[in-house]
C-alpha cells in the first residue's frame, strides 16, 4: 500500500536505520516468492521478474553483494535520493517499494515507476560519480542494500551473473524510459489513465476475478503523477469512468467492473 503523503520531497533528508549484520543472506528473497510488481505505465505489464536481480542471482553473489554493501531500513515516506544529490551508488531492493520521479522547476512531478523487490534504483550511473537525475521515495517501509565505489566496480568484474544482472537491469530501465516517453508523446491523458487501469487490474487483482478489485492503493495524486495530470482532472474523470460502469469504488480501492470499456479508451 502506498502511504506517502503530499511532501516537498528535495527538502527531505533521509533518515536511514544503518544495520551492522549485512553478511546474513537473506533468502527470503531469494526463494520465489512473490511480492508486489513493478508498476510501469507502458503499452502492456512490464515483465518484472525479468529484470529482478533476485531471479538469475544465487545466495553465492547476493552474500557477496550483502559483504561490501550497507544495508538500510527506510520508512515509508522518506527519501532514498534526490535529483541533483551527489550519486555514490545504487540501492538493492530487498522488500518493500521505491517510486522514482523527476520533479519540474514549477514543481510539478512525473512518475518514472513504482520498483519493486529485486530491483535497483538509482541509476543511469552505477558505481557513484555524478548527480541523480531522479528522485525516489520509499513508497512503503523498504529493507534496502545501498552499493557502489571500487569495491562494487572489483565485484562486477569478478562476477558474470551479477554484470548480467547489472546489464539486464539497466536495459529494464531503458524500457521504462521510453516506454514513459512514447505514452506522454503518443497518448492522451485519458488514454493514459484508461491504460494504467488495466495495467493495475490484470497485475495488482485477483487473476480469477472477472471484476478484480485492484490491491494496490493509489491516491488521485499518486494517479496523476503517473500519467501527467492534476488532481482534480484524475477525479472527475474517474467520476465519469464509474458513471459509465467501468469502474466501482471499493473503500480505498478500485474495482475495474468493464475493462472493455476502458480499453476502447486507450487508443490501442
Amino acid at each position: 500500500m502506498i502511504k506517502y503523503g503530499e511532501k516537498n520531497i528535495m527538502a527531505q533528508k533521509p533518515s536511514f536505520s544503518v544495520k551492522d549484520d549485512c553478511t546474513d543472506i537473506d533468502r527470503e528473497n531469494n526463494s520465489g516468492e512473490k511480492g508486489p510488481s513493478a508498476l510501469i505505465l507502458a503499452e502492456e505489464p512490464a515483465d518484472g521478474n525479468s529484470a529482478s536481480l533476485f531471479s538469475r542471482m544465487g545466495p553465492d553473489v547476493f552474500k557477496k553483494l550483502k559483504d561490501i554493501g550497507i544495508e538500510l531500513q527506510v520508512p515509508a515516506g522518506d527519501a532514498v535520493f534526490s535529483q541533483g544529490e551527489q550519486h555514490t551508488g545504487i540501492f538493492l531492493i530487498e522488500t518493500g517499494v521505491v517510486r522514482t520521479f523527476y520533479v519540474g522547476p514549477n514543481g510539478r512531478e512525473i512518475t518514472l515507476a513504482h520498483w519493486s523487490r529485486g530491483h535497483f534504483v538509482g541509476g543511469p550511473e552505477i558505481f557513484g560519480g555524478g548527480h541523480h537525475i531522479w528522485s525516489g521515495i520509499a513508497a512503503d517501509d523498504c529493507k534496502l542494500l545501498k552499493l557502489g565505489g571500487d569495491a562494487f566496480r572489483s565485484l562486477v568484474e569478478k562476477s558474470n551473473i551479477l554484470a548480467v544482472c547489472l546489464l539486464e537491469g539497466s536495459i529494464q530501465k531503458g524500457k521504462c524510459y521510453s516506454a514513459l516517453l512514447q505514452m506522454l508523446g503518443t497518448r492522451s491523458v485519458v488514454e493514459r489513465l484508461a491504460q494504467l487501469l488495466l495495467i493495475l487490474s490484470e497485475t495488482e487483482g485477483p487473476a480469477e476475478n472477472d471484476d478484480p478489485i485492484i490491491s494496490r492503493v493509489l491516491t488521485h495524486e499518486e494517479l496523476a503523477s503517473m500519467v501527467g495530470a492534476t488532481r482534480q482532472w484524475v477525479t472527475v474523470t474517474l467520476d465519469k469512468f464509474r458513471k459509465a460502469g467501468a469502474i466501482r469504488i471499493v473503500g480505498r480501492n478500485i474495482q475495474v467492473t468493464n475493462a472493455d470499456f476502458l480499453m476502447t479508451k486507450t487508443g490501442i
